[in-house]
């Protein structure tokens, strides 16, 4: 074998050996890259999630429909509209029971009547709103949230329920609003980030466990930043309630707001100790 042949041979060898160590070097450095990426990734949204708690912009109420007792409440016995948290807290009294949480439902007509489907124990007291309008509540799609007799909640597009639940007779509670927040787990098309609309807002979601989110802005926040919480949370499906007018009860973390001109109330009750009740 000559020299220049041994040479090349070499060369040869080496340019292989130099091949082999980027092909690795590059993959290590890839695999690396992408790791670094997912961290990234993952602690944007940790952070998100701690800049909402940490700036204490929400009251959040977090309810487990199959232990609790959620309803929905609009006029007492003698027709007479509740309208304030206080007046639902009273007749609650009178019921001897104790006012948990109260938060208002969908949005409502000068009136009080409910602005949409209205359904309280079975019984659809106001009917679907499928018509196009100016406002919050046309801005579509719109959707619903609902309880089941089994008390299973749901939040879907007035389309899906439409589709799904239109006739079925097993539905307890159900109030209707809009817009949607998130749909199919993808905030409304119709939000824009950085947006300078800014209000009181509060919304309602169901958590991947199917426990209910309740939530309500303690500061001025526009509906991509609200929806992104619900998002964040991971919720599926949310529905927006209602703006300036939102009002939330809930004592157990000293957030107590007893005034209100709604129409239709979430109400979260327990009875009340027999022994604190006087003979």
């Amino acid at each position: 074998m000559t020299q220049k042949r041994i040479f090349l041979l070499i060369i040869t060898f080496v340019l292989i050996l130099i091949g082999i160590y980027f092909y690795f070097y590059q993959h290590k450095n890839n695999t690396k890259k992408q790791k670094t990426k997912n961290l990234l990734e993952k602690d944007s949204i940790s952070k998100n999630i701690e800049d909402y708690t940490e700036n204490n912009l929400f009251v959040v109420y977090v309810l487990n429909t199959k232990k609790q007792d959620l309803k929905l409440y609009w006029k007492d016995e003698k027709q007479r509209h509740f309208k304030t948290i206080k007046s639902l807290k009273a007749f609650l009294e009178i019921e001897n029971q104790d006012l948990v949480f109260a938060m208002n439902a969908g949005m409502y007509k000068k009136d009080y009547s409910p602005n949409g489907l209205f359904i309280e124990n079975q019984l659809q007291k106001a009917p679907l709103d499928t018509t196009s309008g100016k406002g919050n509540f046309y801005l579509k799609p719109n959707g619903i949230f609902y309880l089941t007799t089994e008390n299973v909640p749901f939040v879907c597009t007035t389309s899906n329920f439409i589709e799904k639940e239109n006739n079925n007779k097993k539905l307890k509670y159900a109030t209707q609003s809009g817009p949607m927040l998130v749909i199919d787990g993808q905030i409304h098309k119709e939000f824009r980030e950085n947006s300078k609309n800014l209000n009181i807002r509060n919304g309602v979601g169901i958590l991947p466990n199917n426990e209910v989110l309740f939530v309500m802005s303690k500061k001025e926040i526009n509906f991509y930043d609200f929806a992104n919480y619900f998002k964040l949370m991971g919720c599926k499906n949310a529905l927006y309630l209602d703006g300036n007018v939102s009002r939330t009860y809930l004592a157990e973390k000293k957030w107590v707001q007893l005034d209100g001109d709604f129409g239709v109330i979430f109400g979260v009750s327990t009875q009340k100790d027999k022994s604190s009740i006087l003979e």
